[in-house]
């Protein structure tokens, strides 16, 4: 089992700046509040997953900031001996990439879809992280769609992200805002 401590010490040790470890922080802790409010509608997940997955799903930035940052991460984590996490740094990019998205996009031809109930908490998070700053979800939305344009894919897969989440955290309305969903600043 990964530590926390080991954890950081992996982002580190891979080059990461100290804006993106700050900014790993930082979905570490809105992942665990989404989290948290999960388990507290009776839905199962694994905090620890959750809290790893979010702290080194960023670590492929210690080589790039582009598209393949994921893909990127995930080689620095097999070779880390970190393999359990390569799906946490591989499919948080863009609400996740399926197949063919990848391969116009260069990337390997395969799904980058976050599966896991944890993997779909930390890809949202991460969307809901700006920096080092939360977001709500209205303004992560208006980002998303100011940089890849109103009809992209990637911004319709952020919306059903969002609705899965909401639904899951506390099966309010579709116009639940990140604030909406009790998490502290």
């Amino acid at each position: 089992m990964t530590s926390r401590k080991e954890a950081i010490r992996a982002l580190h040790a891979s080059g990461c700046s100290k804006e993106v470890i700050q900014h790993c922080l930082t979905v570490e802790r809105i992942a665990l509040q989404l989290a948290k409010q999960i388990l507290s509608r009776g839905h199962e997940l694994d905090l620890n997953l959750v809290r790893i997955g979010a702290l080194l799903h960023d670590i492929g930035r210690s080589r790039t900031h582009g598209i393949t940052h994921g893909v990127e991460g995930g080689k620095i984590l097999r070779r880390l001996g970190l393999r359990k996490w390569t799906n946490f740094a591989e499919n948080h990019i863009g609400a996740g990439i399926p197949k063919n998205e990848a391969v116009r996009l260069g990337l390997p031809a395969r799904n980058f879809m976050p599966r896991t109930l944890e993997e779909k908490i930390v890809t949202y998070a991460d969307k809901l992280a700006e920096g080092n700053k939360k977001v709500s979800y209205r303004r992560a939305l208006e980002s998303l769609k100011s940089d890849l344009g109103e009809k992209h894919p990637a911004v319709r897969r952020f919306r059903r992200l969002h609705e899965e989440i909401r639904k899951l955290s506390n099966g309010g309305p579709a116009e639940t805002r990140t604030r909406d969903l009790h998490l502290s600043s």
